[in-house]
């Protein structure tokens, strides 16, 4: 099925384009959860410096990870 054309030549964004953007946009706001509950869940249970910045980084890329999935998913749904 043909992409439909708008009036200055522009086309829709592809299932996979779309997909890739809900991914992306829920592994910026995951990273964002991830850092500030990271940091507080470090310190609380009293890591400091390098095991800090390592495990804040670590929750930040899990969660990025998890809620970029989840959002990837609903977008793949939606198209």
């Amino acid at each position: 099925m043909p992409v439909t054309v708008g009036p200055y030549g522009q086309s829709q964004p592809s299932c996979f384009d779309r997909v890739k953007m809900g991914f992306m946009m829920g592994f910026a706001v995951g990273m964002a959860a991830g850092a500030l509950f990271g940091t507080f869940s470090c310190l609380r249970i009293g890591m400091r410096g390098r095991e800090l910045v390592g495990g804040v980084g670590k929750t930040m890329m899990q969660s990025g990870g998890t809620f970029g999935t989840f959002m990837a998913i609903g977008m793949g749904i939606r198209c």
